[in-house]
């Protein structure tokens, strides 16, 4: 794990809230010149730490959506049929996230569809390929309520950063 002091969570905590910053501007929010900021992103990027720029876009804006939740049990725990699963979700483009659970459930679908029909005949097709659902809940976002940034400070332990 890399080492990361104040400037480093600080770079990280701008970056997380506004991705599209210019490298001037971010040198001069963490109090840093230029040359030295450029230097700790780059090994921040290097080590991984950061992994892409995206820009939020506000769907509801620009086109009808549906954002679904599915909580999914798994027909049973073999690797080969979590990993069948895990092949099928990656052929869905509108399966935005999906994270494996410890717990109850065996996995989280994040899934964002034109509308209810588009998202019931995605799940039929994936219930017909065999994908090893043994039951699925199905959960339909009404609003948006928090969206919010990673708490960078109070995830790493005291002393930790440097």
């Amino acid at each position: 794990m890399i080492k990361l002091d104040d400037r480093d969570i600080k770079i990280l905590s701008v970056l997380d809230r506004e991705g599209r910053i210019s490298k001037t501007e971010l040198a001069k929010r963490v109090s840093l010149s230029a040359t030295p900021c450029w230097e700790r992103l780059q090994r921040l990027e290097k080590a991984g730490i950061i992994s892409a720029y995206r820009a939020e876009i506000s769907l509801k804006k620009i086109a009808a959506h549906v954002e679904v939740f599915v909580m999914a049990e798994l027909e049973n725990h073999r690797v080969e049929t979590m990993q069948g699963f895990e092949r099928a979700v990656e052929r869905y483009d509108e399966i935005v996230n999906c994270w494996a659970l410890g717990g109850g459930y065996d996995y989280l679908l994040h899934i964002v569809c034109r509308d209810i029909d588009t998202y019931q005949r995605m799940i039929d097709q994936l219930l017909g390929e065999g994908a090893g659902f043994a039951r699925y809940f199905t959960y339909i976002v009404t609003k948006p309520v928090k969206s919010g940034h990673i708490p960078l400070e109070a995830l790493l332990p005291m002393g930790a950063k440097g």
